[in-house]
């Protein structure tokens, strides 16, 4: 699995209820034909990303296929885990 490209955007808590700052985060990933993930339309894993005092940690994540925004029912092996985890730590902007 290959990240491609990013967006990446602060959630915001209008009620204050939870620590930290969260980030949502769109990465563009391709993998190989033979992977049984792959999609001609091409796709993204959604990423639900924690930041601040309390660690940086992955709360959630989805993939989707890219022309349709269908959620595909995947999940990341460890290594993938580990890959998207370090990205996420290394391209949020704490406020």
């Amino acid at each position: 699995m290959d990240i491609t490209g990013y967006t990446v955007e602060a959630l915001h808590d209008p009620t204050g209820i939870l620590e930290g700052t969260r980030y949502e985060f769109f990465l563009e990933i391709e993998v190989p034909e033979e992977d049984e993930l792959f999609s001609e339309n091409g796709l993204l894993l959604r990423v639900i990303f924690a930041g601040g005092s309390q660690g940086k940690n992955i709360l959630h994540y989805e993939f989707m296929e890219r022309s349709s925004n269908t959620i595909l029912d995947f999940a990341l092996e460890d290594e993938e885990e580990e890959l998207v985890l370090n990205f996420c730590n290394q391209h949020f902007k704490e406020d």
